[in-house]
């Protein structure tokens, strides 16, 4: 069977956690297995978790910055504005699940990814929410994470 997973970005500490969590559902311990001792209620959720992370695994580009073009990609640290309310956040492009520290994450394929995948700096980009409605995003600001972590 191949995998359908595309190419992800993770950091060197994301893939460090979950090579660690791989081997923590892969353990012959079966205390494990027990609710609320590693979070998963039964063994399909387990297996279907140790999948997600091998696919994430094998698919992984481990911490190689993306160029620092100002272009949004996974991998890049970006600052947008909403532009209805004028609030801003910042958010890395890149994986959840895989625990980036205390950076917020939002995914490439999550309605506000998608919208602001490929965009440059001073760039307005629309996107569309579950209930329908429209938001309009400006990136104000994209540097890859490697810079951003290393300047905490």
């Amino acid at each position: 069977m191949t995998s359908t997973t595309p190419r992800v970005w993770l950091s060197p500490q994301a893939h460090h956690r979950l090579r660690n969590e791989l081997m923590t559902l892969l353990s012959p311990v079966r205390h494990h297995d027990e609710p609320g001792e590693s979070g998963f209620l039964s063994q399909r959720d387990r297996e279907t978790r140790i999948r997600q992370i091998k696919d994430l695994l094998v698919n992984a580009i481990v911490g190689e910055d993306p160029p620092d073009d100002g272009v949004a990609e996974p991998g890049m640290v970006l600052t947008v504005s909403f532009d209805d309310t004028g609030e801003t956040e910042t958010f890395l492009l890149g994986v959840r699940g895989a625990e980036h520290g205390t950076t917020e994450v939002y995914s490439p394929d999550s309605p506000l990814g998608i919208a602001v995948n490929g965009a440059r700096q001073g760039e307005q980009r629309a996107y569309r929410t579950p209930s329908g409605a429209t938001v309009r995003v400006t990136v104000l600001n994209a540097v890859p994470y490697g810079q951003v972590r290393r300047a905490q």
